[in-house]
């Protein structure tokens, strides 16, 4: 990368997007091929992300590359990350989009085992990410990792139910404590927050949202742009936190 041309290092730059499939991971990874990024999508149905690494290359072109995994099993992450590094390059930005949400999520309803699922896919899934990719980003001394949190994760909402709101605090303060580990060694973390996003997940609440309120939430494509944003900036600049949230909804 030169600072006359900051971005002309992600034509042909290769990165792994989590929860790639659909939601806010198809959004990321459209974006970033669209950029001229080698892509590969994982989430753990591998018929919807063989469907959205087509939809992806026939709207953003380049090479979109999908493998199956769940980010809770680390032993898969850690074959997902050998697999990347063989077919598409060491991934230089990893987006780490995959989460859940159940329906029933107040703490009179919440299954024990439905918490120990929100916990092990929305939090311990990002620590077996990041413990998958970093040595080779610490090897090469660069590398961007983003983690989709959620305003969930800085405030207590009620209506996202406290299991989710835990595993979101938790991942926060992961990313937050491992960026400033790993700004030694060139490599930045950023944590998205956002707020309402249209996203699949919102079919797990457990009142149906009106279609004219998913209209006014944030996008896919709007985080998206962010994480385009973020890769662009110079090396030696980093964003620990970024809050994205529809003008409807306060945060202060």
């Amino acid at each position: 990368m030169t600072a006359a041309n900051p971005e002309a290092w992600l034509r042909g730059a290769t990165a792994l997007v989590t929860g790639g499939g659909s939601g806010i991971g198809l959004g990321v990874a459209t974006a970033l091929a669209r950029e001229g990024c080698r892509v590969v999508i994982t989430g753990r149905d591998a018929a919807k992300l063989a469907r959205a690494a087509g939809e992806i290359a026939a709207e953003a072109g380049g090479e979109v590359l999908p493998q199956a995994c769940d980010v809770a099993d680390r032993e898969a992450v850690g074959r997902l990350m050998a697999w990347t590094e063989a077919n598409a390059g060491p991934p230089a930005i990893v987006v780490n989009s995959a989460g859940i949400n159940v329906m029933r999520r107040s703490m009179a309803e919440l299954a024990p085992a439905d918490f120990d699922r929100l916990v092990a896919v929305n939090l311990t899934g990002l620590f077996n990410v990041l413990q998958a990719v970093l040595p080779g980003m610490r090897a090469r001394r660069d590398g961007l990792v983003v983690s989709i949190a959620s305003i969930a994760g800085k405030r207590a909402f009620p209506l996202a139910g406290p299991g989710y709101c835990a595993s979101k605090f938790g991942a926060a303060g992961l990313a937050a404590t491992v960026g400033l580990e790993e700004l030694p060694h060139g490599i930045r973390i950023t944590s998205i927050h956002p707020g309402e996003v249209d996203t699949p997940i919102l079919d797990q609440r457990p009142e149906p949202v009106p279609a004219e309120r998913r209209k006014l939430m944030v996008h896919p494509e709007d985080i998206a742009a962010c994480v385009v944003m973020l890769a662009k900036l110079p090396r030696h600049v980093v964003v620990p936190e970024l809050v994205i949230t529809p003008t409807y909804q306060a945060f202060a």
